[in-house]
């Protein structure tokens, strides 16, 4: 057209710097981080990133060079999110729970050249660096973050990160991508199924998750978050930039509980949280002691794990309005969101926390979402029983693996991105998980949904958590298995269990076998499943090769009770 110019003249490559720069502007003496006593206003958080990204820079960090960090919900942790990109670097946020040998491996595979640790890692750390330094591979510099009273406890000569922000100055020249689909941040897949993979997230993905999260939470102007989700757990959802994007305060917490839950509720008027249902589940189980008034009505984003129903109509019942909200590392954290329908609010309360326990549509910088047949790649019918593979395609999915051609090609192939999650699709076009492709089991031939089971399992008045996974069969291929952990000061036996789900389920979905103890879970609250399939083979078949089918299905159900120590 005569006159106009093209777009990409004009173009300034989309990154979340720019929301703590409009904060600092917008919100400058506002509120930004508020950890115990320690406070900061988006002026001064603004400042110290700046400096930090400074200090990097002047340490040797180049462009496209990664930085990892080991640490909780701290004030620290929520600075390397801007810091490390300002300085043109990737953000490598480590899961806490691993081990040394796991950080030496990441640490390994990502080629970190800094590794920023809390103190109370710090000898996780050095054993990853003790293991790292019998390979080949470069040992990254490793910074110290202390707090208060801490610092005598430790050896003099490493560098500590207050110092180090110290060396930085405000009039370094930010160091902004080049293309918004250069990385931003790596980050490590959970392992619940197999080894951790490297995702790597854009600054375009990132600034457009960012906003997705804050819109499909309604999260408006000055909010505050209580960060109950892990910062490194996919960036905190996105949403370490997306508060900053808002002008909010983040009220950081070293460690979750119940009670540090309601206490900094009622303390800072906390407006939002996020969680796993683990979470939530923490929350409705809390004491009479630990649970105090909420101040207003709370906004909850859950995800990473399909909420049970009567999970989240008991916290409907305690006054918080949940959004549940689905996707994976690959997608940046939430890549669809059960959007709520004003028609819905007349239902009973358990019809409505069934309709929330699904995972609904594609959020609005999700180009596509859809459930396929993945051999044909043909859309299943929706009919609420036809199960498809979940696969996304969009902006926020990921760049790819890192050093993983392979794997790429696979997650991707055919155009769009395979979750090797199993689901159906409801007339109104809202999803349903059913399980992972993995995980769904095979008992005589039927499909066996566990998270139909395990709903049920939630159901029971004494049970806290539950997992189901296939016990392999010489007769039946598998039957359900039930690792069931129960409230404290409750008793129950697996008779109770088995004829509960076999009132509530078809014979054949009811556990056979139920193992009482805690389940194994990753940092993030999902349940280990690959373990227990473990736990599982080892306890060896129910039933004979040989038997009958008369006999095969009147076997008593509740013919093995394990305790798990």
């Amino acid at each position: 057209m005569e006159g106009s110019v093209r777009c990409s003249a004009n173009h300034v490559p989309l990154t979340p710097i720019s929301f703590i720069e409009r904060s600092a502007w917008v919100y400058g003496e506002r509120t930004s981080i508020i950890y115990g006593s320690t406070m900061y206003t988006w002026r001064e958080t603004h400042d110290r990133c700046w400096r930090l990204a400074s200090a990097l820079a002047q340490m040797g960090v180049s462009r496209g060079d990664v930085v990892a960090a080991l640490a909780p919900n701290i004030p620290a942790m929520y600075e390397l999110h801007f810091g490390v990109p300002m300085a043109g670097a990737i953000l490598c946020t480590l899961n806490t729970r691993h081990d040394p040998n796991m950080i030496s491996n990441l640490l390994s595979h990502s080629e970190a050249k800094f590794l920023f640790v809390d103190y109370q890692f710090l000898q996780i750390a050095r054993g990853a660096l003790r293991l790292l330094s019998q390979t080949k591979s470069k040992i990254p510099l490793l910074v110290l973050i202390v707090e208060n009273g801490e610092r005598t406890t430790f050896i003099n000569d490493i560098l500590e990160y207050e110092s180090l922000l110290k060396t930085g100055h405000t009039d370094f020249e930010i160091r902004r991508p080049s293309d918004e689909c250069d990385p931003i941040s790596l980050n490590y897949t959970s392992g619940t199924t197999s080894r951790p993979k490297g995702v790597i997230y854009s600054h375009r993905g990132a600034f457009l998750n960012s906003l997705s999260t804050i819109i499909i939470n309604e999260i408006g102007s000055m909010p505050v978050y209580l960060w109950t989700v892990p910062m490194f757990h996919c960036n905190g959802w996105c949403l370490t930039w997306g508060i900053a994007a808002q002008g909010g305060t983040n009220v950081c917490l070293r460690n979750v509980s119940a009670s540090a839950i309601f206490d900094n509720i009622s303390l800072h008027k906390v407006t939002h949280l996020g969680g796993a249902p683990t979470v939530l589940n923490m929350i409705v189980n809390a004491s009479k002691q630990e649970q105090k008034p909420l101040p207003s009505r709370v906004g909850v984003m859950t995800g990473g794990a399909p909420p049970p129903p009567q999970v989240l109509f008991k916290m409907e019942e305690l006054g918080f309005i949940v959004t549940h909200s689905y996707g994976l590392t690959e997608t940046y954290g939430p890549g669809t969101v059960c959007m709520w329908k004003p028609e819905w609010d007349s239902l009973p309360p358990e019809e409505r926390a069934k309709l929330k326990s699904r995972q609904g549509l594609n959020h609005l910088c999700m180009e596509e979402l859809d459930i396929k047949d993945p051999v044909t790649m043909n859309s299943v019918p929706p009919d609420g029983k036809t199960m498809g593979e979940v696969m996304f395609r969009g902006n926020t999915v990921m760049n790819g693996y890192f050093k993983d051609l392979n794997a790429t090609k696979e997650a991707i192939a055919g155009g769009w991105f395979r979750s090797g999650d199993l689901a159906v699709k409801h007339v109104d076009g809202y999803i349903q998980l059913k399980d992972r492709s993995k995980d769904i089991i095979i008992s005589g031939g039927e499909n066996i949904s566990s998270i139909e089971v395990e709903s049920v399992l939630f159901s029971h008045s004494k049970v806290l958590e539950a997992a189901v996974v296939g016990r392999p069969d010489d007769y039946w291929g598998e039957t359900p298995c039930a690792f069931v952990k129960l409230k404290d000061n409750c008793d129950a036996s697996a008779d109770e269990i088995i004829r509960f789900c076999q009132d509530r389920l078809p014979r054949y979905m009811s556990p056979r076998t139920v193992v009482f103890g805690d389940l194994p879970k990753t940092s993030t609250g999902k349940t280990q499943k690959y373990l227990l399939k473990e736990k599982a083979k080892a306890m060896g078949s129910l039933t004979s090769r040989n038997a009958s089918p008369l006999i095969a299905n009147e076997l008593p159900p509740l013919l093995t009770i394990y305790f798990d120590e």
